[in-house]
């Protein structure tokens, strides 16, 4: 019984984890147009640059989960 409960646990935190994926792309994605338009401008600054760069390093640690999610769970069982 309690390892049903485990299994959908795991599920459900899987889950989460490729919507926060999903959305980080989104995010992602406006800010590096959001940097383009800056740099045409001439109103580039680092923060800028960096909180896309930060986004960048989400989306690494989301999708390197996802990428070893299903050898984990082949390795399982």
């Amino acid at each position: 019984m309690l390892f049903v409960v485990a299994e959908e646990v795991q599920l459900n935190w899987s889950k989460w984890i490729r919507q926060t994926h999903r959305w980080l792309s989104i995010v992602f994605t406006v800010a590096v147009i959001i940097n383009g338009v800056t740099v045409v401008q001439g109103k580039y600054n680092n923060r800028l640059g960096l909180s896309a760069v930060a986004i960048l390093a989400f989306l690494l640690l989301t999708g390197l989960y996802l990428f070893v999610l299903p050898y984990v769970n082949k390795w399982r069982g």
